[in-house]
């Protein structure tokens, strides 16, 4: 079946969004996967099924210098991990890659992503005492994937890093999200993006979410109760097993204090789409802007020229990036191919069938133009 998109479909989602509707719309910002996806059958511990990969954003992208984007994170729900986030806590923000990959997999995309800044910036890095922090993230895929195999490779960490493109970016199987679950439908990887203007400057807000999270029950879409309808194929026990991730990333030039405000607002985002954010999901923010560019030897020094947005047009980027969020988790259940489970052994998780989703929208004029 060929994957539409939320718009395609006709869902009447809100807000304009930018050329390809991704993350990879804001200036400058890269990002590129590696998917693993082999093998059938039962589990057997070390060699398969694999069902795994790796996410990586590059904020500026291959830039000859080192220089960090201002930052901001926000742990809704703190069952989970993302390195880093200490940091960008007290210095407002980071310098490097970020990784999203499964949960036994972290320390070697971490490996991966502090080599490619050794690799990449020999000079900083080989005669100066710059230390490498980049932002390493996880959801757990053990449902779906071999995760006690450790498949994922430092190999792979860096190959997905040298694939990042300011391009369209794929969505649903893909990356860290190939192995994700999402309110009991195959989630996955889902980006978007939107377009928004303040004082007649044009900005961008780009989001990437890695979803494996929600109850079927819960699931909302547009304010529709979608999961009270489409309740074939169901998976979970009572209790939320899964995460999510989502990166939300800006070219408004914004304060690090406002970015960790803006943060919290991923935590709206996805509650647009019904979770409450369970004991055992680890929903966490990661929020940048690539404005203000720095170089890293300027840190040291007194600085003049950092520009910044009202605190009152915060509420567009704050709108914007809710938005981009609740289509992203739309966008990774509608482009996510079935998989079969592991753990336990050969129960269907099914994707979100596209017909009947929109047959429930249509009968509560959630559709552009209406199919009755």
């Amino acid at each position: 079946m060929t994957y539409k998109p939320a718009r395609e479909l006709g869902l009447d989602l809100p807000g304009i969004t930018g050329r390809h509707n991704a993350l990879t719309d804001v200036p400058g910002l890269m990002a590129g996967y590696t998917t693993l996806n082999f093998g059938e059958g039962p589990l057997v511990t070390g060699q398969g099924p694999v069902r795994t990969g790796v996410t990586a954003i590059l904020p500026r992208g291959r830039d000859a210098v080192p220089q960090p984007v201002w930052a901001g994170t926000h742990s809704f729900n703190g069952n989970g991990e993302m390195t880093g986030t200490h940091w960008i806590q007290d210095g407002g923000y980071l310098l490097g890659p970020i990784m999203i990959t499964n949960t036994h997999s972290v320390g070697r995309a971490h490996q991966a992503a502090v080599q490619w800044m050794i690799d990449t910036y020999p000079e900083h890095w080989g005669s100066e005492h710059l230390w490498a922090m980049p932002v390493v993230a996880e959801t757990y895929d053990g449902t779906l994937n071999d995760i006690n195999g450790l498949h994922v490779t430092e190999a792979h960490a860096r190959e997905a890093l040298d694939q990042a493109t300011d391009g369209p970016l794929s969505e649903g199987n893909v990356g860290g999200g190939t192995g994700m679950i999402c309110y009991e439908f195959k989630g996955g990887t889902g980006t978007s993006s939107r377009r928004i203007t303040l004082h007649d400057r044009e900005y961008h807000v780009g989001v990437l979410v890695q979803a494996n999270h929600g109850r079927r029950k819960d699931l909302t879409i547009l304010g529709v109760p979608v999961g009270r309808y489409l309740t074939n194929n169901m998976l979970l026990s009572e209790h939320e097993m899964g995460s999510i991730i989502a990166v939300i990333a800006t070219d408004a030039p914004m304060m690090p204090h406002q970015l960790q405000r803006l943060a919290k607002r991923g935590a709206i985002g996805i509650a647009r789409g019904g979770t409450t954010g369970g004991n055992g999901s680890g929903d966490i923010f990661l929020v940048l802007s690539t404005a203000n560019p720095m170089p890293i030897d300027r840190m040291s020094q007194i600085n003049s020229d950092f520009s910044w947005i009202g605190d009152d047009l915060c509420d567009s980027v704050y709108q914007a990036a809710v938005e981009a969020i609740e289509e992203a988790v739309i966008n990774a259940l509608l482009a996510a191919d079935d998989m079969t489970t592991l753990r336990p052994t050969g129960q269907r998780c099914a994707a979100i069938d596209p017909d009947a989703l929109i047959e429930v929208m249509d009968r509560h004029s959630r559709l552009t133009t209406s199919r009755q």
